[in-house]
């Protein structure tokens, strides 16, 4: 996978997201790196903020995708 495709299937997923950054630190393909920030995890657990971008992201770990270091926060939480 790439970072191109891993963001479209978030902002797929999250439409309302205002920052969606992935990044490939390995430059394998594979390990991840991404800060989503979105109205929709306004009131949720950090976990509850996950199981949204694991929803959006489908069965990309079924396959290409082996691991994605996330992190979430409702515009009011961020502090980037």
């Amino acid at each position: 996978m790439t970072t191109k495709e891993i963001e479209e299937l978030i902002r797929a997923g999250l439409p309302e997201a205002t920052i969606v950054d992935i990044r490939d630190p390995l430059n394998d393909r594979t390990h991840f790196e991404a800060t989503i920030v979105s109205p929709s995890f306004e009131g949720l657990s950090r976990m509850q903020q996950h199981k949204l971008v694991y929803k959006a992201l489908g069965n990309s770990f079924e396959g290409p995708l082996h691991a994605l270091q996330m992190t979430t926060a409702a515009p009011s939480q961020y502090k980037g």
